[in-house]
């Protein structure tokens, strides 16, 4: 009952504040950072429709709606490559598993997906279960306020598989519908890493995804199953705890994404351990993995960081416990790992706006591009724990919030 009213304020949530704009809006900021590197200083960004229409110093339009950010720090909208919004806690305050109805998993869901918006992610990948795909299109169609979605639908970890059974589920995934397709190379870190998947089955499953025109993800953490992963030109590299600098810059070479997941999601679960434990491989073991496997994180990040030329993205792997919390994975990156904060950002902008072949409609405030605008209190290339404190977010045009009221 709880979760079906949750559902319904969301929706009433969607129709007083994502309602389409007449008007041109403006946006006047104190601060612009473009997404690309670039600084700018008392902007105003035009905006018609869901699409930004001007950037520069000109004043608004007499007939314009504004908005007063001049004191606020502006950003394209985040983008998180890497995330699951079905995951969640149940009513008793369990890790909720598959044994519940799809009405309650998606109200979840849309309440994961709304708080994920309120924290200033305005796109998001999910990685991957069937009822994303709803959840996507509801979204799109503007009457449920929450991130744009893509979603694999599912992931393929089938080690049994034979060839053209690989080629039949990457072909039916496309069919069905999905933005991607999700891959397991290696076993939870719980179980160890492991390499699950052949070279040649990844290599099967990445070719036939390329020839459809579909990115993969594939999820991996040692040095086998990375290799093998870039050599089939696979698309992004999830996790990578136990790859050398030697495969780093192997992907480098390649062109390949890594998308490191170090600051947020095991240290989501052992914050949440008694909500997890005794689940699946949520048990003593898998916690001791995962507490031992955060520092291996953080070093092979440093390393990644120290190789020219590679693309960092920006995933959290964000599941239950961590939704609406995921900017806490670049503030750990800046801190802890040592990243540039403007590096930081791009990564969660136009970097990962290009990882998703969404480079030319989002990731950057410049003309043409959707209007996705996030604003935070203070500066975050001063001090990246800024980025916490979102007083606004528009997506496609729409403010869906505003804390200055103006």
């Amino acid at each position: 009952m709880k979760s079906a009213l949750w559902f319904l304020c969301i929706i009433l949530v969607a129709a007083s504040l994502g309602m389409a704009q007449d008007k041109p809006i403006v946006i006047q900021a104190g601060t612009l950072l473009d997404g690309k590197g670039g600084v700018a200083r008392n902007v105003s960004i035009q905006v018609e429709g869901a699409r930004i229409a001007k950037v520069g110093s000109s004043a608004p339009a007499g007939t314009a709606t504004v908005y007063d950010l001049k004191g606020l720090t502006v950003l394209p909208g985040w983008i998180d490559t890497h995330v699951h919004l079905d995951w969640h806690f149940g009513l008793d305050g369990r890790f909720a598993t598959r044994d519940r109805t799809p009405s309650q998993t998606m109200a979840f869901e849309a309440e994961n997906a709304y708080a994920t918006l309120m924290s200033g992610f305005t796109t998001v990948q999910c990685v991957g279960a069937a009822i994303d795909k709803e959840l996507r299109d509801v979204i799109a169609r503007g009457v449920l306020p929450g991130p744009r979605v893509l979603t694999s639908l599912a992931a393929l970890t089938n080690a049994n598989l034979t060839p053209e059974q690989i080629r039949e589920y990457v072909r039916k995934s496309a069919a069905d519908g999905a933005d991607l397709i999700k891959i397991f190379a290696s076993r939870s870190i719980r179980d160890g890493g492991g390499q699950t998947l052949s070279a040649e089955q990844i290599q099967i499953a990445c070719g036939e995804a390329t020839k459809l025109g579909l990115r993969t993800l594939v999820h991996a953490y040692g040095d086998d199953a990375v290799k093998a992963a870039v050599l089939a030109g696979c698309t992004s590299i999830e996790h990578g705890t136990l790859v050398s600098p030697e495969i780093l810059q192997l992907m480098a070479d390649h062109g390949t994404y890594l998308d490191p997941n170090i600051g947020l999601v095991k240290q989501n679960y052992l914050e949440n351990r008694a909500h997890y434990q005794g689940i699946g491989n949520y048990n003593d073991e898998g916690f001791a993995a995962m507490e031992k496997a955060i520092p291996v994180d953080l070093a092979m990040f440093k390393h990644a960081l120290a190789i020219k030329g590679l693309k960092i993205v920006f995933g959290t792997d964000a599941v239950a416990g961590a939704h609406g919390r995921n900017v806490e994975e670049l503030i750990y990156r800046v801190q802890k790992g040592g990243q540039d904060p403007m590096a930081a950002i791009i990564a969660m902008t136009s970097l990962a706006a290009q990882s998703l072949n969404l480079g030319d409609k989002i990731g950057t405030v410049v003309p043409g591009m959707e209007a996705d605008i996030v604003a935070v209190e203070g500066n975050p290339l001063q001090d990246i724990t800024a980025l916490r404190h979102v007083a606004f977010v528009m997506k496609a045009g729409k403010v869906y919030k505003n804390t200055r009221g103006n």
